[in-house]
């Protein structure tokens, strides 16, 4: 090294290479960044559509429980009008 190489930040002025170099440093570095939020981003959307298949098979399940309840009721419902009917109540 002559007298004029070394580090920038050691009083002598930065040239056109130094930037180039620092530029291409920070480059890589912003493209590793964005590699690595891309995989967390996969990662989250991964997570939220097993959270929404999971959401929906509940709602689902859900339904199911309730549509039974609803037949249920209506059957039981209609057993007992036929009952009260065949005792004279109305």
């Amino acid at each position: 090294m002559n007298g004029n190489e070394g580090d920038a930040g050691m009083g002598r002025e930065r040239t056109t290479r130094d930037l180039v170099l620092e530029t291409h440093q920070d480059v890589k570095w912003i493209c590793r960044a964005l590699e690595r939020i891309e995989a967390e981003n996969r990662e989250y959307a991964a997570r939220l559509r097993a959270v929404e298949e999971w959401r929906s098979e509940k709602r689902g399940e859900e339904r199911r429980a309730s549509a039974v309840g609803t037949v249920a009721g209506g059957v039981v419902g209609g057993a007992v009008a036929v009952i009260v009917k065949i005792l004279g109540g109305g």
